[in-house]
């Protein structure tokens, strides 16, 4: 309670105290003494620990057997005690569970923390005649200080999380990533595709026991029942409640697997007195069946079926072991399958043997199958049996291929594409056309409109959102009145082309490798289809109207002092004022400041311009005070946002005070603009070009241009332009500066549409996550360079002798789409020519799927822009420690091998929702089962581990090559297909690839 307990003089050199305890105290206290000698402070501190043994109850197994048969009714009965043995009524939680579980994430209940053991911050001191205090640190905010470090490309640390980009920094705080994806921990998934039903692995055998003798009532055993059930929670019993007595009793059946099982306990009363226990159950046969399943078969595949024979009595065993195969479906034994179904068996006692049985799958066998093994002994006077079956599905060796081609288009009429997997399917015999699809999308520029209404979501109350909403309406009244034939086309949309609202994600489902539902982005898919919807009543004019004006006087609310607070309450913060004020002068320059809002907005950029010419101002101070030399230094970032932010309001003259700063910095950036990196020199070339020195405006983008990388398809974009966590660092935000920069300094059009064309590319395989970078590529490709909008420009397209057109196209994106029937695909449709109307420099993009099955180890790789490579290797150790080798015909597989599986993944521009698939071979086992969010090799990514593959999630896959491993164990001896890896981004889902099908054999050492 931190009283003063006691105070004593002594004049001799030891004393004693005796401090008596109370209830209150139970848990933890401090003891905190002083001593004062000779006017010296002296001072100790003692923790002390007071039991808490009146709040735990007793627990008294009464009935309950720690060796049980399995499938065995069971009722076990418990009496539960006060701390001194008296009655006492309570509740209690009692659960049994397979203890191989622990392997993946041990169980444990724990009591709750019901008594303080925290100590009491207050403390003495004896500085200023001997006083007890308490104190807190108070942090005296100090100027902001601008250090600029020049950054060089780094290599990925292989842990390393970085990734990504944000919208801003916070001095002294935590910077809030961009791109975040929280994903929790699951347990393996059984795939659906595989089987409905439950796959089951055979349990690891217990460890050694006491005998345990089955009851023997009769020499005739009775009918013989293989097991089948091995649920792996035995029971769960929530809310027992204890009798008069204070007993519990309770009844089950025992699961039929042979194992070890945990069973805790937890009770407690309603004064919070507890008491938990735990026991280990063995559940175990004389003679034991314990098989090695795999988790599934494949068509054509061979495989050495094996299982040992434990044996639990005190003298040997023989007798005969049988494997059977049966249709679960009908009941009926499939014969042929297994090339020998029974095996003789002797197993010393207390040991336990192997048997073995070959199994193949026929090349056309699929249905699922029942295996039973049992084993019997020959003995009459110790006749035991035993037998365990369960239901394995067979997966086909053929599979559904999905190969693709993009279509790119710009600059030109006509353009030529060869599908050359397509040309050349007539060689294979086993191959068989399932449909082909071409869809297209003449006037991508159309997507920067649907993006608007993500600015205009009141995700929160900040002022960045405040003012999205503002900008988003006011731009959009802009559009309307710019462009009259848009309105026309929303209300198209909303009345008859409702698939112009689906999100990319929920577009093509056929066509992709995993379903929507089966990924972790449903949530992203509806919001971006909800956010396509809300185009409609943002082109609400009446609503428009109301929205403006609500999102602006919330906005007028969050100003303090002139400057914008972050959230309410909050202290200024300059980057999001002068973010603000940027994007207002963005509006004002357009024109797209509705009449009746133009009073206030001019009185916030007053004031604010007010604020931060103050904030330069104190900035200049602190760099004067320290003698600084203006020549060949380099200027900050902030500061240089604030020259473009003021280029917006020249006729707001700079005050007399403020011109000493205001030329300081200026002059900086125009000294140093060549270490800045893209994003600043557009800044300053804009900044410059606006107040009156053109020259250097136009040296810059020059340098810029000169630096810059120009393709067909990506247009123009700069290769040091890459995501980071600042602001200043954010590839969609660079790229439309730049292109502001290129439209309004050089006035270089063609330069303008080739950078236009970088950010709709990105818009295919990206989805712009952040408002400013909604906003800022709204401005760049709807306000610079041709009107994209307006033109409507027809296509043809042709397959072999096949020609489709943009007759009956989505309006506005021009998208359209056809498929071909399987029976009408012919290898000639791989001649694939464009033809699209008009004079325009816009690109327009499509694709073209055709999916087939083939049988896996047929499958040759294949890749668009984006490529995957998959390798095995098989880890040996050796004096030198482990090391890796290749599979191939020198280096073969065996049983209980490690194999590294090595996954290449090549891309040529960055990709977001992204979803990777490997499958893998009848005989292996991954060696992480636990499905879970993870670091690998730079990337970030969900894993889902099921049956017969492992899935990989990517949030976002950078440009570039990515290489990562995952290890399984080789569990069975046979020749089996590996099948697969297939990679697709499911934003765009004609960016796919798959590797080549392989076959493994393994073999006896």
């Amino acid at each position: 309670s931190g009283t003063v307990r006691s105070t004593f003089n002594t004049a001799t050199t030891s004393a004693s105290q005796t401090l008596e305890t109370s209830e209150n105290d139970r848990g933890t206290i401090a003891i905190k003494t002083i001593f004062v000698k000779d006017n010296r402070f002296y001072t100790d501190n003692l923790t002390v620990y007071v039991s808490t043994d009146n709040r735990f109850l007793n627990v008294e197994y009464i009935t309950y057997r720690d060796k049980a048969l399995p499938n065995s009714g069971e009722k076990w009965k418990i009496k539960i005690k006060g701390s001194k043995g008296e009655k006492v009524a309570a509740e209690l939680l009692t659960s049994m569970y397979d203890a191989s579980l622990d392997a993946f994430a041990p169980h444990h209940w724990s009591i709750p923390s019901l008594w303080d053991r925290s100590l009491d911050a207050r403390d003495w001191t004896g500085e200023g005649n001997f006083f007890a205090g308490e104190s807190e640190n108070y942090f005296v905010p100090a100027g902001d200080v601008y250090i600029v470090n020049k950054e060089y490309d780094r290599l990925t640390a292989p842990e390393s999380g970085v990734y990504g980009y944000s919208t801003r920094a916070m001095r002294g705080g935590i910077a809030k990533n961009g791109r975040e994806l929280a994903m929790s921990a699951a347990p393996v998934a059984q795939e659906k595709s595989v089987s409905e039903d439950a796959i089951a692995v055979a349990p690891p055998p217990p460890n050694p026991i006491d005998q345990y003798r089955e009851d023997q009532a009769s020499n005739t055993p009775p009918a013989f029942t293989s097991r089948k059930n091995f649920n792996e929670t035995a029971f769960f019993f929530p809310d027992l409640k204890t009798d008069a007595e204070g007993n519990v009793e309770f009844s089950f059946t025992t699961p039929e697997a042979l194992t070890k099982w945990n069973w805790n306990l937890i009770a407690h009363t309603k004064d919070l007195a507890f008491a938990q226990g735990q026991k280990t159950i063995v559940t175990q046969k004389q003679l034991m069946v314990q098989p090695n399943a795999p988790r599934f078969f494949r068509e054509g595949d061979n495989i050495d079926f094996s299982a040992k024979v434990a044996n639990m009595t005190d003298k040997s065993l023989s007798g005969v072991a049988t494997m059977q195969l049966v249709d679960p479906a009908t009941g009926i034994e499939v014969t042929g399958l297994v090339s020998n179904q029974s095996a003789n068996f002797k197993v010393p006692a207390g040991q336990s043997v192997p048997v073995q049985f070959t199994i193949k799958i026929p090349s056309s066998y699929t249905k699922p199958l029942t295996w039973r093994i049992i084993a019997k002994t020959n003995d009459k006077d110790a006749a035991y049996t035993d037998g365990e079956e369960a239901v394995i599905p067979v997966l086909s060796n053929r599979m559904l291929v999905t190969e693709t081609i993009t279509l790119p288009v710009r600059n030109t009429k006509s353009k030529s594409f060869k599908f050359d997997k397509l040309l050349n399917s007539g060689s294979s015999s086993t191959l068989k056309n399932n449909g082909l699809t071409v869809e297209f999308t003449s006037n991508p520029a159309w997507y920067a409109v649907q993006a608007l209404p993500y600015l205009s979501e009141q995700k929160n109350e900040s002022a960045e959102q405040l003012f999205n909403t503002f900008y988003a309406n006011a731009l959009a009244m802009k559009l309307a009145n710019s462009f009259p034939k848009l309105k026309a086309i929303i209300e198209k949309w909303k009345s008859s082309d409702t698939s112009a609202f689906l999100s990319n994600l929920q577009k093509n489902q056929e066509l992709k490798t995993v379903l929507l539902e089966e990924t972790p982005w449903v949530l992203e898919a509806k919001t971006d289809a909800q956010q396509k919807k809300n185009i409609s009543l943002l082109f609400d004019l009446t609503r428009m109207s109301g929205e403006l004006n609500t999102a602006l006087s919330k906005l007028d609310a969050m100003r303090v002092d002139g400057g914008f607070v972050w959230y309410k309450g909050g202290p200024i913060d300059r980057y999001m004022t002068q973010h603000i004020v940027t994007g207002l002068g963005h509006l004002q320059k357009l024109g797209a400041i509705p009449e009746q809002s133009n009073e206030k907005v001019n009185t916030i950029v007053k004031d604010a311009i007010r604020y931060l010419d103050n904030e330069i101002k104190r900035d200049y101070g602190r760099i004067k005070n320290k003698n600084a030399k203006v020549a060949g230094t380099m200027v900050a970032y902030e500061p240089v946002q604030y020259l473009y932010m003021r280029s917006f309001f020249t006729n707001s003259a700079i005050p007399k005070d403020v011109s000493p700063a205001y030329n300081y910095y200026k002059a900086q950036a125009k000294a140093g603009w060549v270490k800045q990196n893209s994003y600043m020199r557009a800044l300053i070339a804009i900044t410059l070009t606006r107040t009156g020195d053109a020259p250097t405006a136009k040296k810059i983008v020059d340098a810029l241009k000169e630096s810059a990388l120009v393709n067909e398809e990506m247009g123009m974009y700069w290769k040091d332009v890459r995501g980071g966590y600042y602001w200043y660092q954010a590839p969609i935000e660079t790229q439309s500066v730049l292109i502001e920069a290129f439209s309004e300094v050089t006035k270089d059009d063609a330069a303008v549409n080739d950078m236009k064309t970088w950010l709709l590319k990105n818009k295919q395989t990206n989805s712009w996550s952040t408002g400013k970078a909604t906003a800022d590529a709204c401005y760049a490709l709807l306000m610079h360079g041709d009107n994209w909008i307006e033109e409507d420009a027809p296509v043809t397209i042709k397959l072999g002798n096949k020609t489709f057109s943009s007759g009956k196209s989505e309006a506005g994106t021009g998208y359209f789409r056809n498929t071909i029937a399987a029976d009408s695909v012919k290898p000639s449709m791989g001649n694939i020519t464009v033809e699209v109307g008009g004079n325009s420099s816009k690109p327009s993009w499509g694709g073209v799927y055709w999916q087939y099955f083939e049988d896996l180890n047929k499958i040759t790789s294949a890749a668009t822009g984006l490529r995957i490579d998959k390798k095995l290797f098989i880890q040996r150790n050796t004096d030198r420690g482990p090391v890796i080798v290749a599979l191939d015909k020198n280096n073969t597989l065996h049983v209980g091998d490690r194999v590294k599986v090595r996954i290449e993944i090549r891309t040529d521009r960055d990709l977001e929702y992204v979803h990777l698939k490997d499958m893998r071979a009848s005989g292996t086992e991954p060696v992480n089962v636990l499905s879970g969010y993870k670091w690998n090799a730079g990337l970030g990514y969900y894993e889902s581990t099921k049956d017969a593959s492992n899935n990989y999630f990517f949030q976002f896959i950078p440009k570039g090559t990515h290489v990562f491993e995952y290890d399984l164990f080789v569990t069975h001896n046979g020749s089996f297909n590996n099948g697969v890896a297939t990679i697709q981004c499911l934003y765009a889902s004609e960016f796919s690839s798959h590797s080549e099908g392989v076959k493994v054999n393994v073999t006896d050492k």
